[in-house]
Parts: structure tokens; C-alpha cells; sequence
């Protein structure tokens, strides 16, 4: 019996880290819909898309239809409009699985830790958006770069984080999909750790000049 797979939205689609996750998904057949401010900018990235692949199943639309129509939503948004994007979408998404990737960067100081007044954007997001929807927290630190790149092997761990064992599951699913390796990483309160790892990574890039640094976790066999 042929499994069949969520439709996915994924708002914020059109910058790098949303555009290239679409591009994982679509890959792994998924049915894909770019969200955007402007549903115009959506459909020429999610046009870009589909062009990439052979048969892509990708649309593009604003935010609010985007999330309307999937069963899994991601918010991709940068920080400052964290907020603003989960208001408008909050009704659409009742019922759904919301993959917050938000990470609470504050330009300039990109490498510094700087938590938020709800603890995590995570946790922000499940109390703006209450109990209706399950709010999953993952691929904060993984690489735009190596997202868009199909021929590169990703070597970074995706930690994920959320109150439903069950919302959990299903994103882990969707990080082996797209060729990562993923870990129950325990309740949304652990995401102010994971969410906290990006402007360590940033550090680390600066530090060492390197593009792409990740995480691993060890101790643990891997199924790959």
C-alpha cells in the first residue's frame, strides 16, 4: 500500500533556509507550497522550483492560503517577523503541526546568544498560537547551502523538539526524507538549547572561516 504524504507549506519559502528545505521536500515527493508576504514573489520562487525537479508538485501563494492548504506547516521567517507572520496565519493553522525554525538572532550581534522573553521562539509560538496547534521545533542548525545542494551529503545533526511524541515523530519523517538524520531531542522547553546552537555555529564559522559548521550527536547508534 503507497503511504500518502502530508501536503507541506512552508512560510518564509521564498528566503534561503525555507526555499531550501522545499527543495529537499519536493524532492522526496512531497506536495510542496511556498508562502510569502508578496503571493506574487511566492509563485516566481516556487516556478524556480519546479524547475529544478521532474514533477515537482510546488505552488506559490501568500502566507495565509499557504497554510490553509497543508496539513504540516514551517515557519521560516526571520525573527522580527516571528510574531507578525504566526498572528496572521494563527486560525489556518489550528489542528496542524507548525515546524517552528526560527532562531532569535538580534543583527548585529548574530553570534551572541540573546533569548527571547518566552524563553525560546519555539515556546513563543505554542503560546501565541495555543493548544490547538502542535508546535515542533528542528533544522535551526542546518545550512541553507547544503539544503538547495541535492548532491550534497548534509552532516548535521537535526534536533527536534516538541510536547506531542506524535508531531515529533512526524517531522523527524520528514528530516529523513529530506536526508537527514534526526533525534527526539525530549519537550519544546529543550528548544531554547537547539535554538541557542546557531549563533554558536555562527562563532565557530568566524573563528575557524569556515562556510557551514553543524553538529553531530554521538553515543548513540545511527541508522545511516
Amino acid at each position: 500500500m503507497t503511504e500518502t504524504l502530508p501536503m507541506l507549506a512552508v512560510l518564509g519559502g521564498t528566503g534561503p533556509e525555507g526555499f531550501g528545505l522545499a527543495v529537499r521536500w519536493a524532492a522526496a515527493g512531497y506536495d510542496v507550497t511556498l508562502g510569502s508576504r508578496v503571493a506574487e514573489r511566492a509563485a516566481e520562487k516556487a516556478a524556480e522550483l519546479a524547475a529544478m525537479g521532474n514533477g515537482w508538485r510546488v505552488q506559490g501563494t501568500d502566507n495565509l492560503a499557504a497554510a490553509a492548504r497543508a496539513e504540516i506547516v514551517a515557519l521560516t521567517v526571520p525573527y522580527l517577523a516571528h510574531h507578525s507572520t504566526l498572528t496572521a496565519v494563527r486560525a489556518a493553522l489550528q489542528g496542524k503541526i507548525l515546524i517552528d525554525v526560527t532562531v532569535p538572532l538580534v543583527p548585529p550581534k548574530v553570534s551572541r546568544v540573546q533569548l527571547p522573553a518566552g524563553k525560546s521562539a519555539g515556546e513563543e509560538a505554542q503560546a501565541l498560537l495555543g493548544d490547538g496547534v502542535r508546535v515542533v521545533s528542528a533544522f535551526q542548525n542546518i545550512s541553507a547551502s547544503h539544503l538547495v545542494d541535492l548532491k550534497h551529503v548534509i552532516d548535521c545533526d537535526v534536533l527536534v523538539c516538541g510536547d506531542d511524541a506524535d508531531a515529533r515523530e512526524a517531522i523527524v519523517r520528514l528530516a529523513v526524507a529530506a536526508g537527514m538524520v534526526a533525534w527526539h531531542a525530549g519537550p519544546l522547553a529543550n528548544a531554547v538549547a537547539v535554538e541557542s546552537l546557531t549563533p554558536v555555529l555562527i562563532s565557530l564559522n568566524r573563528r575557524y572561516k569556515v562556510p557551514n559548521s553543524g553538529i553531530r550527536i554521538t553515543g548513540i547508534p545511527r541508522g545511516d
